[in-house]
């Protein structure tokens, strides 16, 4: 049990560092064409996670409520909304291709570093839903299976991938060290382990609250790509190529979750 467990806590920080690497074998600027092919496949990997691994889990655990099996994942899902909401207002960060700050104002922050606090604001709800199904999971939930954690963490590790290129290439671009850049990149991914961890360390008061809990990781996953996956897959001249990838992204997670989990 404790190998799955710290592979499935650890896995999608790894998918994280292994797309930070892109920028030892890639040459030059990321094409725009690349980011949202990327940025598409991450989408719909975790809108397709956010229902298969976490709202229907936590619907079919609500069972009992009857006609009412709804209102957990309802509660849980605008939970996350919020939380992520005001985390958006609160935290000083920058999107990619974006010259605006967003956040509370700190001018202390540089350029690179609010970048990295733009992915590691959305890693958050991440690593606190492979924490949550893990703690369901080590503490004997019966819909929560070792196979359903592992599924759901590959999936985020996957889609992690492209976003540690997203991160490092652009900084490498604009002239930063192979390095440091690489550095940044995997710094952005280090909440989600210590996210997940976090969470299963307060298993006695997760286990309780877990459809709630698994419907808030959705509902929070959810708002970062409304609020920034898509846009940035549709920016710029019209293209068809990232929601091609979205539904890739999300037909994979799809039939890993079903097949594995």
């Amino acid at each position: 049990m404790m190998t799955n467990s710290l592979l499935a806590i650890f896995m999608p920080f790894i998918g994280t560092t292994i797309g930070a690497g892109c920028v030892y074998f890639m040459k030059g600027k990321m094409n725009r064409t690349v980011q949202r092919i990327l940025t598409g496949f991450a989408a719909g990997v975790m809108v397709a996670a956010s229902i298969w691994s976490l709202i229907i889990p936590a619907m079919e655990q609500s069972e009992h409520m009857g006609k009412l099996a709804f209102l957990p994942a309802f509660i849980g899902v605008w939970g996350g909304f919020i939380f992520l909401l005001v985390l958006d207002k609160l935290i000083p960060h920058l999107h990619l291709n974006s010259e605006c700050p967003e956040g509370v104002c700190c001018n202390k922050l540089g350029k690179s570093a609010m970048m990295v606090m733009a992915v590691a604001l959305h890693n958050l709800p991440e690593g606190m839903a492979v924490g949550v199904v893990v703690a369901g999971w080590m503490t004997g939930s019966e819909s929560i299976s070792a196979a359903a954690a592992l599924t759901l963490s590959l999936g985020i590790a996957l889609q992690n991938l492209p976003e540690g290129a997203i991160i490092s290439m652009p900084l490498k671009s604009n002239g930063m060290s192979k390095g440091k850049s690489f550095t940044y990149g995997v710094l952005s991914g280090i909440i989600e382990p210590i996210g997940a961890i976090m969470t299963i360390l307060m298993a006695r008061f997760v286990v309780p609250l877990l459809p709630y809990l698994l419907s808030f990781s959705a509902g929070a996953m959810l708002y970062v790509v409304v609020e920034e996956l898509i846009p940035e897959m549709s920016e710029g001249e019209h293209s068809n190529i990232g929601t091609i990838f979205f539904a890739v992204g999300f037909t994979l997670m799809m039939m890993l979750d079903v097949a594995l989990g």
